[in-house]
């Protein structure tokens, strides 16, 4: 795919069908991206709530990923009432690309837009969800990428609220974004620099667009906000993509079932990744990617880890897992 920076950006109206206005210089807009597979059973829900925000300048853009349910036809019915005017289907490419293809190619198919949100198909948003991350996206400078993303509620499949998710122990940056993502998908509202950083470029294999958006945006010099109130009821049942952890301890647990093969192999993608991407990068980054590129050996690895601190995770007990497993996993060779 060719940058988003090597010319024109691109746009084909006959790529969407549905009855929102189109036009690019609201200042307070927000594009937002919804895809389904299979979710008949809590989509109505989520509509719901969108309709509710309190920012009410929206446009909701959707695509089907090959739902075998009532996942198009409920999109349909809305898209018809309660959402007339302002939801629009994506029918340029039909059947299933996956969670992460099928976001990236909404992003790629909407106008230029201010600001966009992603949404899940099965979760419950706050009214003042957007409100609040408009609060802050709209004091960022336009020309700097920004991401905002929050805490949920974590939820049973009847949004019944057992927890919230984890705080933020340490402000994010480039390296602990490397090593971990804190940006939920659904929670997640970018500006239109970070929105031109995703415009096609294809992330890294193995992770999810909120985790490459989270990634991009710190990678060019970006901001990052985590809001600690939360935003959203986030189900958790057995058809979640990715879910949450309910405690420490099962997050725990739950990484070290996985070993450090599955980890590393991301790490090491994102890393490599990054690298080929040099056109978006800070010279800290670039300088950081690079030495990690280079960390072939043992001592080699064990030196990063002692000159820099800030490859950790959210917690004490993740960030010396984090570092067993960088310590020990097998390397693959460098493809650089």
């Amino acid at each position: 795919m060719s940058s988003p920076h090597s010319g024109i950006r691109r746009w084909n109206p006959q790529m969407i069908r549905g009855g929102a206005s189109q036009t690019a210089d609201r200042t307070d807009r927000v594009a937002i991206l919804l895809s389904l597979h299979n979710g008949e059973t809590y989509l109505n829900a989520q509509l719901d709530s969108i309709l509710a925000q309190t920012h009410t300048d929206w446009v909701l853009y959707w695509r089907d990923d090959g739902s075998t349910d009532a996942s198009r036809v409920i999109m349909l019915s809305f898209e018809e009432h309660r959402g007339h005017g302002r939801c629009v289907e994506i029918t340029s490419v039909m059947g299933n690309m996956g969670v992460t293809g099928s976001y990236l190619h909404l992003l790629d198919s909407i106008p230029p837009t201010p600001f966009v949100a992603f949404a899940d198909q099965d979760d419950v948003w706050q009214p003042q969800k957007l409100e609040w991350a408009l609060e802050w996206l709209q004091k960022q400078p336009l020309d700097v990428p920004a991401l905002y993303c929050a805490r949920q509620y974590l939820t049973d499949s009847s949004l019944n609220v057992f927890s919230k998710s984890a705080s933020l122990s340490r402000a994010p940056d480039f390296a602990s974004a490397l090593t971990q993502n804190i940006a939920t998908g659904h929670t997640v509202v970018i500006n239109a620099a970070t929105y031109e950083l995703l415009y096609e470029r294809l992330p890294p294999p193995f992770i999810l667009h909120d985790w490459w958006a989270y990634l991009v945006t710190m990678a060019s010099g970006g901001k990052v906000f985590f809001d600690e109130r939360c935003v959203s009821y986030y189900r958790q049942h057995a058809r979640n993509t990715v879910g949450a952890k309910r405690s420490l301890l099962s997050r725990g647990l739950s990484a070290l079932r996985r070993g450090p093969g599955v980890f590393m192999t991301i790490f090491e993608s994102n890393v490599q990744h990054l690298l080929h991407e040099p056109d978006i990068l800070t010279e800290d980054a670039q300088t950081l990617l690079s030495e990690l590129a280079g960390a072939r050996t043992l001592r080699a690895r064990i030196k990063i880890l002692w000159k820099r601190r800030e490859l950790q995770r959210q917690t004490r007990c993740e960030t010396a897992i984090f570092r067993l497993w960088f310590l020990l996993a097998v390397r693959q060779p460098s493809q650089g």
